[in-house]
């Protein structure tokens, strides 16, 4: 209140730190009977999952890990790897989460860049590690992981076996207070040029970030709602953002949490149904998998709730997921924001309306979650108009964003230029405060004088019937500057069945309804079995391009 004085005590009270044992700490008060399940061969509760990360806290010390030491983790979506989310952190070190689809020459860069001393291995990244593990002079330990019970032949000299490790090792570690503001967690984003960029984040923004995006899902009486008896199965890699916080969210809630390994769709499948999974998360390319499997539209998925990002949500993949029962809907971010920015957000009007209603709101982004501060705003900074058609670059503040690059200190400033974080995302936003992708800044198609959204020809074009997936792409064009390219996969059964004639066809309908303007008609349309993605399971536009452009002169 205005003129209120805090007066400060004689004796100072507790500075509280936010720190990730916290997390844990929540969830074994509330459920430490609730199971942490790994594929079809491991199985414990909460308990178990506390004294596993004593033990491999221990394990890390006599390896001579401490405070401000990084280690590496290349392995699939495992207990493992969740054990390593807390246990890493709680000691003080920083959890470096490796990219495993990068290349070896990234690969040797992050490490080197990151300066990891210990590195968890899975056994079946092995032969990429011993193409580098010469040049990675600041590792001192390998540990191995693996689900065999035989030693992989190879010239790495490991310090032991991840369980035979932990089974020497004391349960009981004192994970001490320290300062909130402590790295707890690296890894690398790549962009389009130049060497991949490390992303780190503390204790308090992790911790933040979690109370924020808990709230957001679980609070509000909306779709897709998450609580402490949903069962929860990540279906975005472990490495990549924290796979969005929400095995933090996940643990802070005492939920039973279900790890897949690799992405294999059969075990998937059937992972979801044997342990009546409820919530997953993961990039389109991976629902368009699951959704297209023939045993999908057998089986009920009505209790499946699925958060889509990393990627806009076409809307002919949304329909089908609805109508499969889904419970679909998008959330948006990026690496160097923790990530998770905005969530949708369905009112009681919009979720008793039918599905064709709701879906245009489900592949919007939403709205900001608490403490996020976003706005859109045009090339000179101001912001757009909240009508739903002008179009900015999101600019964003919140508490748990990256503070920067590491060790680049260049590109820290570029990103956080005039005090916001730059996203590089197009988009605009309606009177009700919702948040549509229009498109990445480098992905708009300028042709003939006007910009042209990818993502909207895309989304268009996902609705007829024969397309499985499309990425629409720029090509240079002597007349136009740019003309827009689509390259299509086409569902079994339609090969050979449509041209790229029935697809402009089918696109003029969106231009006279005036969803489309009448540059957005591609010229060039190419179809293809498979569409590239990158290590992500992201569409890579950046190989598209290239490819393309070498199949072809510039279109004119």
């Amino acid at each position: 209140m205005t003129g209120t004085k805090i007066i400060r005590g004689v004796q100072e009270a507790h500075h509280f730190q936010l720190l990730i044992k916290q997390i844990l700490e929540a969830g074994l008060r509330y459920e430490p009977g609730r199971e942490i399940v790994y594929r079809d061969l491991v199985r414990y509760d909460y308990l178990k999952l506390k004294e596993r990360i004593g033990r491999l806290a221990n394990v890390l010390s006599g390896l001579g890990v401490g405070p401000g030491d990084t280690v590496a983790v290349l392995d699939w979506d495992s207990h493992r790897y969740l054990e390593a989310y807390f246990a890493v952190p709680m000691m003080g070190a920083i959890m470096h989460t490796v990219n495993v689809r990068l290349s070896p020459a990234q690969l040797l860069y992050t490490m080197r860049h990151a300066e990891d001393k210990v590195v968890l291995v899975n056994s079946e990244f092995i032969p990429l590690i011993e193409r580098i593990s010469g040049e990675l002079t600041s590792v001192r330990q390998f540990v191995l992981l693996t689900d065999e019970k035989t030693r992989p032949e190879c010239t790495i000299e490991f310090a032991g076996e991840y369980e035979e490790l932990l089974a020497e090792g004391r349960p009981d570690y004192d994970f001490e207070e320290f300062d909130e503001n402590s790295i707890a967690t690296v890894f690398y984003t790549t962009g389009t040029t130049g060497e991949p960029k490390g992303v780190y984040f503390s204790h308090r923004q992790l911790v933040l970030h979690t109370l924020a995006i808990t709230a957001s899902v679980g609070a509000y009486q909306s779709q897709g709602r998450f609580r402490s008896d949903d069962v929860y199965m990540p279906l975005t890699p472990m490495f990549h953002v924290h796979a969005w916080g929400l095995p933090y969210m996940a643990t802070m809630l005492g939920v039973k949490q279900v790890y897949p390994g690799k992405y294999e769709p059969a075990m998937l499948l059937k992972l979801l149904l044997t342990e009546g999974v409820t919530l997953s998360h993961c990039v389109p390319t991976i629902l368009h998998m699951l959704v297209s499997s023939p045993v999908v539209k057998s089986v009920d998925l009505s209790k499946w709730k699925v958060i889509i990002g990393g990627a806009a949500l076409p809307e002919g993949l949304a329909d089908a997921t609805l109508k499969l029962g889904i419970d679909l809907y998008s959330g948006y971010g990026m690496s160097e924001t923790c990530p998770v920015l905005t969530i949708t957000y369905l009112t009681k009007e919009m979720l008793q309306s039918d599905l064709s209603s709701q879906v245009k709101y489900r592949i919007k982004t939403g709205i900001p979650v608490p403490f996020v501060d976003l706005r859109i705003v045009d090339e000179m900074g101001s912001e757009v108009a909240h009508d739903g058609k002008s179009v900015g670059e999101i600019v964003v503040r919140a508490p748990w964003l990256t503070q920067g690059y590491l060790k680049d200190d260049d590109m820290s400033r570029q990103l956080w230029r005039d005090g916001w974080l730059h996203t590089g995302d197009m988009a605009n936003i309606d009177r009700e405060g919702y948040v549509e992708i229009v498109d990445r800044l480098k992905d708009m198609i300028k042709t003939g004088g006007e910009w042209v959204s990818s993502l909207e020809i895309e989304s268009a074009l996902s609705q007829h019937e024969a397309v499985s997936e499309v990425a629409v792409i720029g090509l240079p064009s002597e007349k136009w500057g740019e003309r827009p390219c689509a390259v299509a996969v086409l569902k079994p059964g339609f090969t050979g069945k449509v041209d790229g004639d029935a697809l402009r066809a089918f696109l003029k309908k969106f231009v006279d309804e005036g969803v489309l303007n009448t540059w957005s008609v591609p010229d060039r349309i190419v179809f293809v079995d498979a569409i590239p993605k990158t290590s992500v399971g992201k569409m890579d536009k950046k190989k598209l391009r290239t490819d393309m452009a070498a199949s072809a002169n510039s279109v004119k």
